[in-house]
């Protein structure tokens, strides 16, 4: 509940209250009897009376009802508002490929940074979803279970770098383990986004095996394919140490298409940085937490106890005036 002015422009009507304060002041100064004396000495000793302080209270009376007057003019309200907020939570897993041939360099300064990165960047724009992290290479690992604590899951993030797995790229494997990790969620929306850069050599599921599970499930699958078309840049170690070649891209595009297709989810080729950072804005988009509002205001007006107010303080002039402070002639 608060208190608000519909016309508070009317609070400027106050300043007339200046020269009126003035004008009386200096009237009292100028104030004289109509008997004069050559001299007062004789009464300095007499003690003021009551009627003598009173003699101000219907000028502060004329004040007051004026102030009172100018707030019931101002359109005094009072709101009450009721706001009703429904979020349908959404739980995402991240399933990243850590293979060796994600340190090729056509994304800076490779691609398993700038998808670090972008996935970060991604996570920081989604504070009321719960998110976590598997990463896969020949083999499948849960680096950070779903979690709203999204400083230990960036930091984690973050923890991930090439050789922490055995080489190698079990594309089934890193989607199992994220269906596995996401599937008993009560969330409304279960989603995976799965990024890799290459083609399913190894582990024991089949990716559209994986897809299936998925689907029963009722998770969707966003898969990405990251590297630029042709050829790209990797670091070599050969017996002069380690070198710049040019490796040739190889991304099953199709089997990628086939576990969004069969989730309902949609696939994506991320050629470099930029490419990727849209890929992930889609993404946000396609998933946005629904959050319904309901607001309801009630206004209430306020100015009848002000106007009452006024009234009392001018009554309170006029009595004084006419019975308590009355001159006689």
């Amino acid at each position: 509940m608060r208190y608000t002015f519909l016309h508070p422009q009317y609070f400027f009507l106050l300043a007339v209250l200046i020269p009126m304060i003035w004008w009386y002041l200096r009237k009292q100064k100028k104030a004289y009897a109509s008997l004069q004396l050559s001299t007062l000495r004789g009464f300095a000793a007499l003690s003021k009376s009551g009627k003598d302080w009173l003699r101000h209270l219907p000028f502060i009376c004329r004040l007051l009802t004026l102030t009172f007057l100018i707030i019931a003019l101002a359109r005094p309200q009072r709101s009450d508002s009721l706001q009703n907020i429904t979020t349908e939570g959404i739980d995402i897993m991240i399933s990243l490929d850590i293979s060796g041939s994600m340190q090729a360099m056509d994304f800076k300064p490779n691609r398993l940074e700038a998808a670090k990165d972008v996935a970060i960047n991604f996570i920081k724009g989604r504070p009321n979803d719960r998110m976590g992290l598997v990463i896969f290479a020949a083999e499948s690992f849960t680096q950070c279970p779903l979690t709203l604590d999204h400083n230990v899951l960036t930091n984690l993030f973050r923890d991930v770098r090439l050789g922490m797995l055995e080489d190698g790229t079990a594309i089934g494997m890193g989607l199992a383990t994220a269906v596995n990790r996401i599937k008993d969620s009560e969330a409304k929306s279960k989603v995976i986004i799965l990024l890799s850069d290459g083609e399913n050599n190894r582990g024991a599921i089949a990716p559209l095996q994986a897809a299936d599970i998925a689907k029963t499930f009722g998770i969707r699958v966003y898969t990405i394919g990251v590297g630029t078309v042709g050829t790209a840049p990797m670091p070599v170690q050969t017996v002069f140490g380690q070198q710049t070649q040019q490796v040739e891209v190889r991304i099953d595009e199709s089997m990628l298409k086939g576990i969004a297709n069969t989730t309902g989810g949609q696939y994506f080729r991320a050629t470099d940085k930029n490419k990727l950072t849209s890929i992930y804005q889609e993404i946000d988009q396609l998933e946005k937490n629904k959050i319904k509002v309901q607001e309801y205001t009630k206004h209430k007006e306020e100015f009848l106890p002000f106007i009452l107010i006024a009234a009392f303080f001018l009554l309170a002039e006029i009595f004084l005036k006419n019975l308590v402070l009355r001159i006689l002639p």
